[in-house]
């Protein structure tokens, strides 16, 4: 069920892209919208909350990709599901967070 495993890798790939954010604003020490804040995926939530909602994120990402199948970088199907998943919430991210933070801006 080589399928499944792609799924799993495609998952794995949109649960790291968003670890990155939460995780990375968290450290930073700077709020950041996520689920848990009101309202939910809008509000900000306290880089503590950030920091462990990224971890989170990458717990699963590391059972998605590490733990089903045997994941590997060079078989172009198996790399191919991660990035599609990576890039897929990564767009999603960067259009949703982009409202508040200035990232759709209209470029003249």
């Amino acid at each position: 069920m080589h399928w499944l495993q792609l799924l799993s890798y495609f998952f794995g790939g949109a649960f790291f892209a968003n670890a990155v954010p939460h995780f990375v604003s968290g450290v930073m020490g700077k709020p950041f919208q996520s689920p848990f804040a009101k309202p939910p995926g809008e509000g900000l939530s306290s880089s503590t909350v950030n920091v462990l909602w990224g971890f989170f994120n990458i717990v699963i990402f590391y059972l998605l990709v590490c733990r089903v199948g045997d994941f590997d970088l060079k078989n172009a199907s198996d790399a191919g599901a991660f990035g599609l998943g990576l890039l897929a919430l990564g767009v999603f991210g960067a259009r949703h967070f982009g409202r508040f933070n200035g990232g759709n801006a209209q470029v003249p």
